[in-house]
C-alpha cells in the first residue's frame, strides 16, 4: 500500500534493544559457544542431536531433555566418545508434563560446572497427517475428542520451556544483561532463548493445520517476547527451517516434494549455531531452505540466477523489519487512546481507580459469600 507524502515512519528497534540485521557474509566464531550449558528438549534425534554433536565438539555443556531413552544415551555415548567432552548428559523430560520439564530445568544447573544456564532450545516438536479436518462419529451420544498431541508437544511444551527459561536465565550465575554492542568474547556467560518454529510458521501447511496453529503460536510468541524480553536480560531469536531431510519428514511430504528441493540439516544446524554463539544477536529470526544461487534485480526483488557464478544462498533473515516501522493500524489506535486519556486527566485516572478498587472489593465479597 502506497504511503502518505507525509508519512514518517516510527521505527521502534532502538526501544526494544533489537540488535541490526543479521549480515550472514560476515564470519562468526562457533567457539563462542565453548564453556557455556545449554539445554536442548527433544534434542535425542532429528536437529536436537545436530546441536548436540556441533556444539559438544565446541566445548559446551549439553543438557537433552527427551522422552526417547534408547535413542538419547546412544547418542550421548558416541558425543562423548567422538568430542572427548564429558559434559554431555541426558535427563528425561516428556515436553507435555509441566512437571517433567520442572525436573529437566533443575537437574541441568546441578549438571552445569558453573551451576546456571546460558541457553535453552525449545526444540521439541512433532509433524505429520493429524486427522483433524476429517472428523469421524460426532453424532455419538459420546463423540471422540480431536487429538490434539501436536499441539499440546509443539505449543503447550514450547510454553512451558519458554516460561521456565525466562526464570532460569535470569538467574545464571554470573550472567549479565544481553547486549548487542559487547563482543561474544567478553561474555563467558549469557541468557539466551531459541525457539524453533518451521515454513509453517509464516505461512499455511496444507493438510496439517494443527501443526501450522503450533508453528504460527510459535511465531507470535517469538515475535511477542522479543519487544519486552530484554527487560529482564535475556535475548530471544527463531529458526524456521523449510522442508529440511531429517526423520520427521513423512514419506508422504517427500512425494509431496518430489521433482523441487529440500533443505539441508547442517544449514539449520548452521543457522542456530550462529544465533547461539553470537551473543549480540538479539531479536532475529532466520529461515533456511534448499540451497540456491539467486541475485538481486533493480527492484530489490531476488531472482533465481542458476547458471550465474554467485554463491548459493540456503539461509534468510525473515521478519527483519518488524520494528522498523510501528504497525500503522495499532499506532495510531494507541495515539487515539493515550489523546483520550490525556483529555481525562487525572480525575478520569482517579475515577477509574475508585472504580477499579470498588469492583475489587465487590468481587472478592461476593467470591467469600460464594465459598
Amino acid at each position: 500500500m502506497e504511503k502518505h507524502p507525509d508519512y514518517h515512519p516510527y521505527p521502534l528497534v532502538e526501544k526494544i534493544k533489537q540488535s541490526p540485521a543479521i549480515d550472514l557474509d560476515i564470519p562468526y566464531d562457533p567457539a563462542w559457544i565453548k564453556g557455556k550449558t545449554v539445554v536442548i528438549t527433544g534434542g535425542a534425534s532429528g536437529f536436537g542431536a545436530g546441536y548436540v554433536r556441533r556444539w559438544a565438539g565446541l566445548g559446551a555443556n549439553v543438557i537433552i531433555g527427551d522422552i526417547s531413552v534408547q535413542l538419547a544415551e546412544q547418542l550421548i555415548a558416541n558425543v562423548r566418545q567422538d568430542s572427548g567432552n564429558d559434559n554431555v548428559h541426558f535427563v528425561y523430560c516428556n515436553v507435555t508434563d509441566w512437571q517433567s520439564q520442572v525436573n529437566l530445568f533443575k537437574e541441568a544447573a546441578k549438571l552445569s560446572p558453573h551451576g546456571g544456564i546460558d541457553i535453552v532450545v525449545a526444540n521439541a516438536g512433532i509433524a505429520g497427517l493429524d486427522g483433524f479436518e476429517e472428523p469421524e462419529k460426532l453424532d455419538e451420544d459420546t463423540p471422540p475428542k480431536p487429538n490434539l498431541k501436536t499441539i499440546e508437544i509443539n505449543l503447550i511444551g514450547v510454553l512451558y520451556t519458554t516460561h521456565l527459561a525466562l526464570f532460569w536465565l535470569q538467574k545464571n550465575p554470573g550472567s549479565k544483561p544481553a547486549h548487542a554492542k559487547i563482543e561474544p568474547q567478553e561474555r563467558p556467560r549469557d541468557r539466551h532463548l531459541l525457539l524453533i518454529g518451521s515454513m509453517a510458521s509464516l505461512g499455511p501447511i496444507p493438510a496439517q493445520p494443527l501443526y501450522a496453529v503450533s508453528k504460527h503460536g510459535v511465531l507470535g510468541l517469538f515475535r511477542t517476547l522479543r519487544a519486552t524480553c530484554w527487560i529482564h536480560g535475556i535475548r530471544v531469536n527463531l529458526v524456521c527451517p523449510y522442508f529440511i531431510d531429517t526423520p520427521i519428514l513423512t514419506a508422504g511430504a517427500r512425494l509431496m516434494l518430489a521433482g523441487g528441493a529440500m533443505g539441508k540439516p547442517e544449514d539449520v544446524i548452521e543457522a542456530a549455531t550462529r544465533l547461539v554463539a553470537d551473543t549480540r544477536i538479539m531479536g532475529r529470526s532466520l529461515y533456511i531452505g534448499p540451497k540456491l544461487k539467486v541475485m538481486e534485480d533493480e527492484n530489490g526483488e531476488h531472482q533465481l540466477a542458476l547458471k550465474m557464478p554467485v554463491k548459493e544462498k540456503a539461509i534468510w533473515e525473515a521478519f527483519a523489519d518488524d520494528y522498523e516501522d510501528s504497525e500503522l493500524f495499532g499506532r495510531n489506535i494507541i495515539r487515539l487512546l493515550n489523546s483520550f486519556a490525556r483529555i481525562r486527566g487525572w480525575s478520569g485516572w482517579m475515577f477509574d481507580l475508585l472504580k477499579a478498587t470498588q469492583y475489587r472489593l465487590t468481587n472478592s465479597k461476593s467470591a467469600w459469600v460464594g465459598k
